[in-house]
């Protein structure tokens, strides 16, 4: 955690004497399974890009989870391109101890990237259509369990996103996407993989839970009220994912976003997710915080 921590110091010291602002972000996530916390900032690199540095922590409360926290770092990147927004996430999540006797020490690393495109700009009567895709690409060294045996190694695995929001008056959005895996290395007749990457890291898919599961794909929607001159909103999301690993999920998401102060913004949820056999039920506890100055 020292490594990360001056590693975020130096990098957003160097950017933040450049830059006239800087956003920095803190959340956390309760839940009977772990706790996570993360936190970042990022500046502007002119009037057309940002460039900024996150942390995320991740303890594990159950059984089979790791036994020391999980700790990863993220460069985000985001360019304004004029007919497209392009943004990138680079990743790397340090190497964990595996405390079981011929079991990997699982580390892994990758991108994600995502092309935003505006197909309706209508000021006017205040209608917004944005179309995005997004392309994933995840290396991991950890253990596959394949054909009732393991073999410590690395596996690869992409995913592939698509979404639209649509934007009424300035007060209505509704958002729905869909996201696929898939692996080079092949799935056929694996049991599970030990590995630590988050699949949320790929694309947001309307749940704060932490998934290391090998996923098929991801369904989500999400509606938010929006009250522009109160500087706040109400958001209700859902999401249905199958996996190669675990059973199928549910996940139900209902926020609130608003702000404390000029440059204070927060962002507070709760997430219940259940699996298609109404079992392995969990609720977690969502809180962000944003700050400019």
């Amino acid at each position: 955690m020292r490594k990360i921590t001056l590693l975020m110091t130096l990098l957003l010291t160097a950017l933040g004497a450049q830059a006239s602002v800087v956003d920095a972000t803190a959340s956390y996530v309760y839940s009977s399974h772990f706790n996570q916390a993360r936190a970042g900032a990022s500046v502007p690199i002119g009037t057309t890009a940002s460039v900024g540095l996150e942390a995320k922590y991740v303890e594990d409360k159950f059984d089979g989870g790791f036994h020391d926290p999980v700790y990863s770092v993220y460069m985000p990147i985001w360019v304004d391109l004029e007919i497209a927004k392009v943004s990138l996430l680079p990743f790397y999540y340090f190497k964990n101890h595996t405390h079981q006797d011929g079991l990997q020490d699982p580390f892994a690393f990758g991108v994600a990237g995502q092309l935003v495109m505006d197909l309706v700009n209508d000021e006017v009567q205040e209608l917004y259509t944005q179309a995005y895709i997004g392309v994933g690409y995840a290396r991991q060294k950890g253990t596959l369990f394949k054909d009732n045996d393991f073999k410590n190694r690395y596996y690869d695995e992409t995913a592939f996103t698509l979404g639209l929001r649509q934007n009424f008056y300035g007060a209505y959005i509704f958002h729905f996407a869909g996201t696929i895996y898939q692996y080079p290395d092949g799935i056929s007749r694996v049991q599970s993989f030990r590995g630590i990457f988050d699949q949320n890291d790929f694309a947001f898919t309307q749940s704060y839970d932490v998934s290391r599961e090998l996923g098929k794909y991801a369904l989500s929607a999400r509606f938010s009220r929006v009250w522009a001159e109160h500087r706040s909103s109400l958001y209700f999301g859902y999401h249905y994912a199958e996996f190669y690993t675990a059973d199928s999920q549910h996940s139900i998401l209902v926020g609130n976003t608003f702000y404390l102060a000029k440059q204070v913004n927060m962002d507070a949820a709760y997430n219940h997710i259940l699996t298609v056999h109404n079992e392995n039920r969990r609720d977690l506890f969502y809180v962000r915080l944003n700050v400019s100055f």
